[in-house]
């Protein structure tokens, strides 16, 4: 069978990206489908879905079907992917090979679900995966086919992906199930806790990115929520130190699996390590502070990669990449 089109695909808790050989990334958009809860028709599939999250429209279900970098929902994955899948790639059933990222520390049965979301509709897909610290690697710059080595921590949606690896493979690595989604999670708890201010998470994760661990240009940044008492509309100006104070706890055990993980890394990679400095991606990677933070616990140099929220999906198009010139040669 000829295939004839490379895609990789970031299926992300909050975000999937996808790319195309030959056309690069033609698809970033929430990982979010909205159901009509009656028909249990697609209402929409990404931005057009997600902007209703929250909202609670009569009527509609708004499901994001990926938890912890995984699969949860397998029945709305597979609609929302391959929603995706035709506006990448067109409604005719070509033959493709895809390219899914999976979380380091994704089992057996969550990897085979997202092998079963892609080839449910469109069986003649050629699928594979690829754990995203090899991704994240490859995507930061590391000279993997030449066999050098390096050490990521990809701060995603779901999980944060911390991992030594050389030549194509991880050499060790630790997946935590405690990422972006857990610090919008500790955020709201710590609004309604302190200030009565019941936030949506979109909300949070506006006040994450924006006051981050240091708290931002401002110091603070206006927000809108619900007020726990009245339950009506409020806004408010929330400071860098509820935000920081709410994260806290969650980088604090980033920062020391790193701390463990770069006890752990072979002599014979060490060189490449601190000569390469720690690469920081994925949404995560951007919060103010983040990087100090992250250097201070290892003791070692850390730097955020380029454009760190397509930095696993562009890796793993330079393995789409390198499978289809090994199939020419």
């Amino acid at each position: 069978m000829r295939f004839r089109s490379g895609v990789a695909v970031d299926l992300g808790t909050v975000n999937t990206l996808v790319w195309v050989a030959g056309r690069g990334l033609v698809l970033e958009e929430p990982s979010a489908i909205a159901i009509d809860a009656e028909t249990g028709a697609v209402e929409a599939v990404g931005t057009a879905a997600d902007v209703l999250t929250d909202k609670e429209p009569r009527g509609v279900e708004v499901i994001h079907p990926l938890r912890d970098g995984v699969i949860a929902d397998l029945d709305a994955s597979v609609a929302m992917l391959h929603g995706f899948l035709r506006r990448a790639l067109g409604t005719r059933l070509r033959p493709a090979r895809i390219v899914v990222c999976v979380p380091g520390g994704a089992t057996y049965v969550e990897r085979r679900s997202v092998i079963a979301a892609v080839q449910a509709r469109r069986p003649r897909y050629k699928s594979s995966l690829v754990d995203e610290p090899v991704a994240a690697a490859a995507g930061a710059g590391l000279d993997l086919s030449g066999g050098a080595g390096g050490f990521v921590v990809d701060v995603g949606g779901g999980t944060t992906e911390i991992a030594a690896v050389a030549g194509w493979r991880v050499v060790r690595a630790e997946s935590l199930r405690v990422a972006g989604n857990a610090m919008d999670d500790a955020i709201v708890r710590r609004a309604r806790e302190e200030i009565g201010l019941i936030l949506s998470h979109r909300a949070a994760r506006q006040l994450k990115m924006t006051l981050g661990l240091t708290g931002g240009d401002e110091g603070w940044a206006e927000t809108v929520g619900i007020d726990a008492g009245s339950r009506a509309p409020r806004v408010e100006r929330v400071g860098g130190d509820l935000v920081a104070s709410a994260i806290e706890p969650l980088v604090s055990q980033m920062g020391a699996a790193v701390r463990e993980l770069i006890s752990e890394i072979p002599p014979g990679l060490a060189e490449d390590v601190v000569r390469g400095k720690i690469r920081l991606s994925g949404g995560g990677a951007l919060l103010s502070g983040f990087a100090d933070r992250i250097e201070a616990a290892a003791g070692l140099g850390a730097v955020v990669v380029e454009d760190p929220l397509r930095c696993v999906v562009r890796g793993a198009a330079m393995m789409v990449d390198r499978r289809r010139a090994s199939l020419l040669a």
